[in-house]
């Protein structure tokens, strides 16, 4: 963090050019390392990690999975908001946090940090966009989007 905080917008650029919209990223990044200080600051709970710039639900999800923290909510990227519609868990919907909350009233929170994860492994992998794999699919049973594609 102290690194981080001390650099500027340009040298982090290498390091996350291939992201989108990495510039305004990269600003984020520095206020953040300039917020918190020293890695001993880094929030490990949802409300504080997603005061910080450029923090969302998504992200503060992802950082208490991977630094091994209670889960509070449960990761919904683009895979988990076009395939839990898909296969039936939520309202066919966009907006990832209200997909995150549905989410979490039908699912116990003792899966929440490894089901987003899992939903949008199977969106990557198999439950594609365009194209999805649905006769290799694990839960193609109990789709309801498979189930449509097959009458």
């Amino acid at each position: 963090m102290e690194v981080l905080a001390a650099s500027n917008v340009e040298s982090v650029f290498p390091f996350i050019s291939k992201v989108r919209n990495f510039a305004t990223k990269a600003n984020w990044l520095i206020e953040i390392a300039k917020t918190v200080k020293e890695d001993k600051y880094i929030p490990t709970n949802l409300e504080n990690l997603t005061a910080l710039k450029g923090i969302g639900r998504k992200s503060a999800n992802v950082i208490l999975r991977e630094t091994n923290q209670k889960a509070e909510g449960i990761i919904a990227d683009l895979h988990v908001i076009r395939v839990a519609p898909r296969i039936g868990l939520t309202d066919d919907n966009k907006d990832g946090i209200k997909i995150e909350k549905q989410l979490m009233k039908m699912l116990p929170p003792e899966i929440w940090n490894e089901i987003g994860m899992a939903i949008s492994f199977l969106g990557r992998e198999t439950c594609r966009p365009t194209n999805p794999k649905c006769d290799k699919c694990v839960v193609n049973s109990y789709c309801n989007y498979f189930k449509k594609i097959q009458k």
